[in-house]
C-alpha cells in the first residue's frame, strides 16, 4: 500500500485537528488548521485514504517540512 506524509508548508501553530488515526479521508478533506502570522492556513489530504500516523496535537508549535499526518491509500 502506498503512504502519503503530509508536511507542514510553513511554520506556525496547530489548531483544531479534525482526524484521528483509522479515520477515512476524502481528497480534500481539512485535516487541521496551521495558525501562522495571524492567520488560519488549512491542511488539506492531498489523497484519500486512512490516516495512519499523527504526529501532532492541539496547540503544537511545527517548524516547516514538519510531518504532520501520514496517509495510506
Amino acid at each position: 500500500m502506498a503512504r502519503e506524509i503530509i508536511e507542514s508548508h510553513m511554520p506556525g501553530i496547530i489548531r483544531n485537528i479534525g482526524v484521528a488515526v483509522g479515520d477515512q479521508v476524502k481528497e480534500g478533506d481539512t485535516l487541521c488548521l496551521l495558525e501562522a502570522m495571524k492567520m488560519e492556513n488549512p491542511i488539506v489530504a492531498p489523497i484519500g485514504g486512512r490516516i495512519v500516523e499523527m504526529n501532532v496535537s492541539d496547540g503544537q508549535a511545527v517548524k516547516r517540512g514538519y510531518a504532520l499526518f501520514a496517509i495510506e491509500v
